[in-house]
């Protein structure tokens, strides 16, 4: 299997506050280094560079503001002096004003902002723009004729929705994707989330529409993060209605109970007969992630790939979440072989 990649994302190297404590992120550079030297080591297929796409690609799913704000950030938060990393500071809950854009940088790293868990850096939107484009090319890729791609996206993308970021993500990878691909002929795009967190940020950004299918398999959000988004009554709005699925799934799931969701979540990626199939490849599922709690083993994710064969469409894996570093490697790979040995 082909592999898109830059060494970009190491330009993006944040801290968080969690915990109660500003730290290191557990989403860091190693990662996604860690996936391309066990791609290489098994052969697993050639490794190209992205293609050039600008930002406005990005504003098909994202607000131009927004777009505008993640270019601009850093910029403005150096002017004040600063030379850390620029976290969120308030942000606007409940009955406060979300519809103004604030002047100050302060204000606007809250409103584009769910949560701590993604400060602006210097190199950071060198970083994001880079790991959205190796998504628009695998999407390129598929166009031009290929069955399956995999885009070694770093920052992830699937908690970003059209006006924030969140989650360690800043532009969404897999949504920009997919609407590219609409954009270019498709009439019918699904995407399938299995990391542990649930994708918010590509259900808020699809929920009205019936030409991408959202399929989820995650944590229970009244347990995990991100909490307030994943339910099994988030079925879609309006013309969406229907075309939104969530399996969330209890504290501990192994694959006995992981492997029947994922078979039926397929069966309806199989009913929807999408002409793509957009897969926000998330291996924290392992047993021991430092920040999820389901406990798949490393053999369980080449079952994963097998079962998105079996949908029987042009796929492309698009990296997302994975903390357990050294083990990152293998299961992510373990997943695109065992799609590649099915297929």
């Amino acid at each position: 299997m082909l592999t898109v990649y830059s060494p970009d994302h190491q330009l993006h190297h944040a801290s968080e506050l969690k915990d109660g404590k500003v730290s290191p992120c557990f989403e860091m550079p190693q990662r996604a280094e860690i996936v391309l030297a066990r791609s290489l080591q098994v052969g697993l297929g050639d490794i190209v560079p992205p293609q050039a796409f600008g930002p406005q690609h990005y504003a098909r799913v994202h607000s131009a503001r927004y777009v505008r704000f993640l270019q601009q950030a850093w910029g403005e938060w150096q002017a004040l002096g600063h030379s850390h990393d620029a976290l969120p500071l308030v942000w606007p809950v409940r009955d406060l004003r979300s519809d103004i854009e604030p002047e100050h940088i302060d204000g606007k790293l809250g409103f584009y902002a769910m949560d701590a868990g993604v400060a602006i850096t210097a190199g950071t939107w060198q970083a994001v723009s880079s790991s959205a484009n190796l998504a628009l090319t695998g999407a390129s890729l598929l166009h031009g004729g290929l069955h399956s791609a995999f885009a070694l996206c770093r920052p992830p993308g699937h908690h970003a929705a059209a006006e924030y970021m969140g989650g360690y993500c800043y532009l969404n990878n897999a949504a920009i994707a997919a609407q590219w691909s609409l954009d270019n002929g498709s009439r019918r795009v699904a995407v399938l989330d299995v990391d542990f967190h649930h994708g918010n940020g590509t259900q808020s950004i699809f929920y009205d529409r019936s030409d991408v299918l959202f399929v989820s398999l995650h944590g229970d959000p009244r347990r995990s993060y991100p909490y307030f988004s994943g339910h099994r009554d988030e079925t879609g709005r309006g013309a969406g209605l229907g075309f939104n699925l969530n399996y969330p799934l209890p504290h501990g799931t192994a694959w006995d109970g992981y492997g029947e969701a994922l078979q039926h979540a397929c069966g309806q990626l199989r009913q929807y007969r999408p002409d793509l199939l957009v897969v926000s490849l998330g291996v924290d599922t392992y047993e021991g992630d430092p920040i999820s709690h389901f406990r798949l083993g490393t053999g369980d994710f080449s079952r994963i790939g097998a079962a998105i064969a079996a949908v029987g469409v042009p796929t492309l894996f698009v990296m997302e979440g994975g903390y357990m570093v050294d083990e990152i490697g293998i299961n992510a790979v373990n997943v695109l072989q065992g799609f590649e040995h099915a297929a």
